[in-house]
């Protein structure tokens, strides 16, 4: 699972979201242009000591991403799908895409890859959700029906089998 960030706005959005990625050995990848230096306290702060565990690539564009992994499943949030993020069947490999948080993934972009939006319920009065309360939600539904791949949870209170 890799998650893609299409023009963050946010530091402390992107560290949470580095944070998770370095726990979960997934790569994360920021499209330009960012709203923020990656060398921003606030980055850095949200993602504490973890920035040496995660993977992170910048791409100048999304067609870079899309050129670099082209047999790779991408899968859109929005709050304008029709499938939920649940209906979704994961594969080790999926890319997850992010808009910014001001204003999400570009209509064109919506409109070119409709079958694979994905939102999260919730009610319509809502606008949306946190950008990284969002990429946990989705992110630990795809690893739930993976099976959570790469993650080694040992001890004897985890029920075996």
């Amino acid at each position: 699972m890799e998650i893609v960030l299409y023009e963050p706005e946010i530091p402390g959005n992107t560290g949470n979201i580095a944070r998770l990625c370095a726990a979960n050995h997934m790569t994360l990848h920021l499209i330009k242009p960012l709203g923020f230096s990656i060398d921003d306290k606030h980055v850095k702060r949200a993602g504490l000591d973890y920035w040496h565990l995660v993977d992170v690539q910048v791409h100048e564009n999304i067609q870079e991403v899309f050129d670099k992994y082209p047999d790779r499943r991408f899968f859109f949030a929005t709050t304008k799908a029709k499938h939920r993020h649940s209906d979704v069947e994961y594969q080790i490999g999926d890319m997850l895409v992010f808009g910014p948080e001001s204003r999400g993934l570009p209509e064109s972009l919506l409109a070119e890859y409709e079958e694979t939006t994905i939102r999260i319920p919730m009610i319509e009065e809502a606008r949306s959700l946190n950008l990284s309360n969002s990429v946990a939600i989705i992110a630990y539904e795809a690893m739930r029906q993976l099976d959570y791949p790469d993650l080694k949870v040992e001890g004897p209170w985890i029920k075996q089998g």
